[in-house]
């Protein structure tokens, strides 16, 4: 009886090492997929920048969704991806679709054609502030008292952003411009609240073809009956012309919303949304040196400290929070 009580143990321990491994390795991956999402997004303001200077911003968003679903075609087609959606999933996964990609990319395109791509990716910061709110109360999510201090030195670069800006010359559209990136950042938010439930429910691909598809139609039809009410549809096609916008758009619709809502999915279906809202500060420090350095933007001093804030703010609460988790029990 002694042996076999110690066998028992002994292959109980076996299979919760295993367990223990197989989750290690899935969290590993989980956090690279969030990494490769944050790099993907910080580069993003710059191409954005690059082609709304070709295009309408509507044309832009039009055409980087309708190349993200004509990709995807390719291996859904083939059947190297099985996606089983019916009509009761689609109305599931809708109000997903609309806070991203549509509401999310749309506040930042319009966003971004009156503010810069560093003050993007330092708004792009807060989402991590929005998240916690928004989990507070939705997942019922609580927070310690250091957590709750950390999100306030955040709230305050963003503030410290925004008081110092207005030295630097504020105009209306330039405000605007600012509070519709809040918006997307926002958007984004409730994004990561949403899905982690349906993360449960669908599988990463289906989430990204369903919200792929919602996004080209919608902003196709919207491009689409612009040009008609302007009387000028070749507006639609010029600047598909230019091989500079082709290339911005190859990055924006198969990296920048294909790759990064298959990322994101994937990383909300291990990790909490506010473990995975924690990586969009690397976008902030990734977009910050590509405009200085590529487009030349001013990068002034507020913009760093303000950053540095919201960075340190939001690491300080998610590493009280993994300092919680990981606490040994007797």
């Amino acid at each position: 009886m002694t042996t076999e009580a110690s066998t028992r143990r002994s292959v109980s321990k076996q299979t919760l090492h295993s367990s223990d491994s197989s989750a290690s390795r899935s969290r590993g991956w989980a956090y690279a997929a969030a990494l490769a999402y944050a790099l993907i997004i910080g580069f993003s303001f710059l191409f954005v920048k690059i082609t709304v200077v070709v295009a309408l911003p509507l044309d832009v968003l039009a055409h980087r969704f309708l190349l993200s679903v004509l990709v995807m075609a390719i291996p859904v087609s083939l059947g190297w991806i099985r996606v089983s959606i019916r009509l009761a999933d689609l109305k599931r996964i809708l109000p997903l679709a609309l806070l991203s990609p549509v509401l999310f990319f749309s506040f930042q395109i319009f966003g971004l054609l009156h503010a810069s791509s560093a003050e993007a990716g330092i708004i792009q910061a807060t989402v991590p502030i929005f998240t916690m709110l928004l989990a507070a109360y939705f997942l019922k999510e609580r927070t310690r008292l250091m957590q709750k201090l950390a999100l306030l030195l955040s709230v305050s670069g963003v503030v410290l952003i925004f008081a110092l800006q207005g030295g630097a010359g504020w105009s209306a559209d330039h405000l605007g411009g600012m509070l519709l990136l809040m918006g997307s950042a926002l958007s984004f938010a409730g994004y990561g609240v949403l899905a982690r439930p349906l993360t449960r429910m669908y599988n990463p691909l289906e989430l990204t073809w369903v919200t792929m598809i919602v996004a080209a139609v919608l902003f196709n039809i919207a491009a689409g009956t612009m040009h008609l009410v302007q009387g000028d549809i070749s507006g639609y096609i010029k600047p598909l012309a230019q091989p500079d916008y082709w290339m911005s758009l190859l990055y924006l619709g198969v990296l920048s919303s294909l790759g990064t809502t298959l990322l994101s999915s994937y990383a909300l279906s291990i990790l909490k949304a506010t473990q995975m809202s924690v990586f969009s500060n690397f976008a902030t420090i990734t977009s910050m040196i590509a405009g200085a350095v590529i487009l030349h933007e001013q990068l002034r001093y507020y913009h760093v400290i303000g950053a540095l804030l919201i960075i340190v703010g939001v690491l300080g609460t998610n590493w009280n929070r993994q300092r919680r988790q990981t606490k040994p029990t007797s």
